[in-house]
């Protein structure tokens, strides 16, 4: 045979896609792992397009999920993220994906890796790739995940099954902790720009927040006007990698990988126009982001982006922080983004030892899309 084929599901979780294999069908060891995912997705594809794959051409549909049985004495099961790189034969092991985390409680139900009775289930995830436990709530009937409801989420056409997902103690997921610098606020020295203020956040995902009108912008830019300004897509990749050296991840900017950090423009409540071509009410959110990440802005912001931003507006001093509006219910920070509004929140706390982060939830839904096997050339 020309090509080999490994059982597997395609599924959406929140607003990205990935496919989805049980452990025991990959090898153990992830640099074996890692041609198996370029060839399924369809990377590296020099268009960009990922047509002999099951990729879409961008970030959040180029991802690879692991489930297995749990190496936490706290978990159910074992949830390991990859992110595919569109262009470029890189697999990205270091961080998660908070969108297709929502798919993981669903998925282990439906294989019958978890038991779960009609009503509420409640799977305890662990996140292999940044050590942290997720707890996803969800409707089961008939054993199996519900796909119907009427919860619906900015960028995904259509409602679903509501999934409560909250992520346990998130900061620090890759770095020494959720201020890996000790600092609010730092002042970077950025190569070819000069200073600029950054605020230095992991939680759930590393993420470098920088005002939009530090760099001239008004952070309603849409994801297609950035990505055309090939100078500031250059300015934003050298602030994320310096920020990045900043934060610990590498000795070097050419060792941050492209996945992590993040680099977002953070605004307050703006009148911007989203993807559908409507407009947001600056009355009805409290921050605005634009994020970016494997050298391409986010249609959507990615949902560890959104999380670790919840945590960052309730740390005092922080970017953040200062521009965003607060609301009547402090913990929940109601994000602008390309495709829309999003909910997020998060429980902050600041002691003699600095701020942690207790908790970061937010609310998804997932669909399994198809099932069966990808096919692998060999």
């Amino acid at each position: 045979m020309s090509q080999q084929f490994i059982p597997a599901a395609f599924i959406r979780g929140g607003s990205s896609k990935g496919v989805f294999f049980h452990a025991k069908d990959l090898p153990a060891d992830r640099a074996a792992i890692d041609p198996i995912l370029l060839g399924v997705l369809g990377s590296p594809d020099p268009n960009g397009r990922q047509l002999d794959g099951m990729g879409g051409g961008i970030s959040s549909l180029s991802k690879g999920v692991i489930i297995g049985p749990p190496t936490h004495p706290e978990a159910d099961v074992d949830y390991t993220f990859a992110q595919v790189s569109v262009d470029r034969p890189v697999v990205d092991w270091k961080g998660n994906c908070g969108n297709l985390s929502s798919a993981v409680g669903p998925f282990a139900v439906d294989e019958g890796l978890v038991r779960a009775a009609d009503g509420e289930a409640l799977v305890r995830i662990h996140q292999v790739n940044t050590r942290k436990l997720i707890h996803a709530r969800f409707p089961v009937r008939d054993g199996r995940a519900e796909i119907h409801g009427d919860f619906a989420i900015a960028g995904v056409a259509g409602t679903g099954a509501r999934i409560r997902l909250d992520f346990l103690a998130p900061g620090g997921s890759q770095c020494a902790g959720l201020l890996p610098t000790g600092n609010a606020v730092d002042v970077l020295d950025i190569p070819g720009f000069g200073p600029l203020r950054a605020s230095l956040v992991d939680a759930a995902n590393p993420a470098v927040f920088v005002a939009a009108s530090d760099l001239g912008l008004t952070g309603a830019e849409s994801p297609d006007e950035i990505e055309a300004r090939a100078d500031l897509m250059a300015l934003l990749d050298r602030i994320r990698r310096t920020g990045g050296v900043a934060m610990g991840l590498a000795a070097t900017e050419d060792g941050v990988s492209l996945a992590n950090p993040r680099v977002a423009l953070v605004a307050g409540p703006t009148a911007a126009r989203i993807l559908d071509g409507s407009v947001l009410e600056p009355a009805g959110h409290n921050v605005t982001i634009r994020m970016l990440s494997m050298e391409r802005p986010h249609r959507a912001v990615p949902m560890t982006g959104a999380l670790c931003l919840a945590v960052a507006c309730r740390i005092e001093g922080s970017i953040p922080q200062a521009l965003a509006t607060r609301g009547t219910r402090p913990e929940e920070i109601r994000v602008a983004h390309a495709s829309g509004m999003l909910t997020v929140g998060a429980e902050v706390r600041r002691d003699n030892a600095g701020w942690h982060a207790d908790s970061a939830v937010v609310f998804r839904t997932q669909r399994r899309l198809m099932q069966g096997a990808v096919a692998l050339p060999i």
